[in-house]
């Protein structure tokens, strides 16, 4: 084809496309971050105002938080993509600071395009950017300050600072402090807080003021069976990745039963066998089982009847949790659990909230 056409390059676009090279493609990129900085630089510092976004569905969104402004809007240019990267990036690793961070981002832009009209080459820029940051890195390592797990006060003033301007600074003190509990009662002895120990469930109803702090593990489920007990002191805790139930068989198959007490032989034997995987459970002493898969109807009235809570069809990641926090090991089979798999927790109660 090449050869066809004189060694002439042919590109194909589409319809509507345009095409931008060198200083105006440069500019173009430029001035799409930048207007993505200008469209949230209202809504930093504590006189920031709040954006009211309207999706293409007629939702109503009203936040100043630099992420979730830059989620809602409908962006398509590469550029100003790249900044929306720049809050989620910040929101996931910090949780705060997104707005700072992309308008930072767009003040550094702004300078670099003056730069660029100086005839300074993007790399030369790009190079003493890096060298910018590595020198804030080092001062910001000379001033900061050690915060120790004890230091509540300190603690308590980097919580104010993170909640101003989301629109619960009339609750500050209430939030504040359970924030600060509950990061350091899940701080390990060396002083590092793994924070997807600390969990946040939201409930339809009530207010802010009703937020209170669980030192301990709320699990979104109920129990089992009506009759089971709804409170359990010191209880002995079994953590069970394996069905309390008979599946259907995944090959065909048919049974042919002549008289009619074969029926009722039949159906006897299939609840002997659950009865039995639940006495395996009894026998362990446990109080309290959580179950990962499914209990048959015939197990949970044996576990009602022995006074064990039971919970079923529980999160991977609500099993580790219960598991760190009681003690207790996560037994892959019916066979294999005994006394030693038990963790132990002061108090397990089903509490029923906003209906």
């Amino acid at each position: 084809m090449s050869q066809q056409l004189g060694g002439q390059q042919i590109i194909i676009l589409r319809q509507g496309t345009t095409r931008n090279r060198g200083q105006e493609a440069q500019n173009s990129n430029i001035a799409a971050a930048k207007a993505v900085a200008n469209a949230i630089r209202s809504t930093l510092g504590p006189k920031g105002m709040d954006k009211m976004l309207i999706d293409g569905m007629g939702e109503i969104t009203i936040t100043n938080d630099g992420a979730t402004i830059l989620k809602e809007m409908d962006i398509e240019h590469p550029a100003a993509k790249m900044m929306v990267e720049i809050a989620k990036t910040q929101d996931k690793e910090v949780g705060d600071g997104t707005t700072s961070a992309v308008i930072l981002a767009g003040e550094l832009l702004k300078n670099a395009e003056h730069l660029l009209d100086q005839k300074i080459h993007p790399t030369v820029i790009a190079e003493g950017y890096q060298q910018a940051a590595a020198k804030s890195l080092e001062i910001l390592n000379r001033i900061a300050v050690t915060v120790k797990p004890g230091d509540r006060a300190m603690l308590r003033s980097v919580a104010e600072t993170a909640i101003s301007g989301k629109g619960a600074g009339d609750y500050k003190n209430l939030l504040c402090d359970l924030v600060v509990r509950a990061v350091t009662g899940v701080t390990d002895a060396d002083g590092t807080v793994d924070i997807s120990h600390v969990n946040v469930l939201k409930k339809v109803g009530g207010a802010i003021e009703d937020t209170s702090l669980v030192e301990g593990m709320v699990i979104d489920k109920e129990r089992a069976h009506p009759g089971m007990p709804k409170i359990v002191k010191n209880a002995k805790i079994l953590l069970l990745n394996a069905a309390l139930e008979y599946k259907k068989t995944e090959v065909s198959a048919k049974i042919n039963i002549s008289r009619p007490e074969q029926v009722k032989a039949f159906l006897d034997e299939d609840e002997q066998m659950i009865r039995a995987m639940a006495e395996k459970v009894i026998r362990t002493g446990a109080t309290v089982v959580f179950c990962q898969k499914g209990i048959d109807d015939v197990a949970q009235s044996c576990l009602a009847n022995a006074g064990v809570m039971a919970v079923r069809r529980l999160k991977k990641s609500d099993m580790d949790n219960i598991a760190r926090a009681t003690g207790a090991t996560v037994a892959g089979s019916l066979d294999e659990i005994s006394k030693a798999d038990l963790g132990f927790a002061g108090l397990v109660e089903e509490k029923k909230l906003s209906g």
